[in-house]
């Protein structure tokens, strides 16, 4: 039985190959153009399930996705995967990489590619886009002289690639999550990860310590912690935190527990089994 999956397009963007990863040959694959319409895709029944980025090795969180997960209409993480991530150059093909005026990527691509940009093009405007492949997409259409985006954009889009492997940092991977309407959650696999969104509340001296203390008594190990504004007022904060293990764990629901008597509210964001 085939599945409609929402994700960060157009076609050749790296969520694309990253979802490619975990789907069937049968199943609907619907580019959307941004985080928050493939979610919204999710949220009122278009899509079954949604893939987005929620984490670069060398940019770090994307806040997008941390901040729809948290505030929008609740959804579930079920699932994630990785994606090892290269960037090239590309133009229209025929085109004199020395007139290149004007280069189109995502800005956490340019920000991994910032030091040959610098030393290559220092004099051209660097055009923000939803998406690299949402740049390979404008560059075909005549909008910009030049994109940096994943190799198979290239491919999809008939660019010429004109510098392969650009960024700085060759092992740059970005972890991508599955989601999909509040339900039944993955069962323990003994390699699982939990996700929580946990509001403080009143601001006060010490609460991310009494946050910290309630996993470190029930030595629950933490592998991400976010801090993010709620958007209600200036100083107003809430934090993203995954953790090793599952909710059906002892350990965790201890730990997620002890949160409740501290916290103004946790939002559960699922358990599911960790990439690798």
């Amino acid at each position: 039985m085939s599945t409609k999956y929402a994700y960060l397009g157009p076609a050749g963007t790296f969520t694309e190959a990253a979802l490619l990863q975990i789907t069937n040959a049968d199943d609907l694959l619907i580019p959307y153009a941004n985080v928050t319409a493939a979610l919204d895709a999710v949220r009122n029944g278009e899509c079954e399930k949604a893939l987005v980025p929620i984490e670069n090795s060398v940019e770090g969180v994307v806040a997008r996705t941390l901040d729809e997960l948290a505030m929008g209409k609740p959804l579930v993480i079920t699932a994630e995967t990785t994606l090892p991530v290269t960037f090239s150059l590309m133009t229209s093909p025929g085109m004199d990489k020395s007139k290149i005026k004007s280069i189109a990527t995502h800005p956490h691509a340019e920000s991994q590619c910032r030091t040959y940009i610098a030393k290559n093009y220092p004099h051209a405007e660097i055009i923000e886009t939803p998406s690299t492949a949402a740049a390979a997409q404008g560059l075909a259409a005549g909008k910009y002289d030049a994109a940096i985006a994943a190799p198979t954009a290239a491919k999809n889009y008939r660019l010429q690639v004109i510098a392969e492997n650009i960024g700085e940092n060759q092992n740059a991977i970005t972890r991508f999550v599955l989601v999909q309407p509040p339900g039944a959650q993955p069962k323990a696999t003994g390699s699982d990860r939990t996700s929580m969104a946990v509001f403080i509340g009143i601001d006060h001296a010490g609460a991310l310590l009494e946050i910290l203390t309630e996993f470190a008594k029930h030595n629950v190990n933490l592998t991400f912690i976010q801090s993010r504004p709620t958007g209600r007022e200036l100083g107003d904060y809430h934090f993203i935190i995954d953790t090793q293990g599952h909710i059906d764990d002892p350990a965790v629901l201890a730990a997620v527990n002890g949160l409740r008597s501290i916290c103004e509210d946790i939002r559960f964001l699922g358990s599911y089994p960790r990439a690798n």
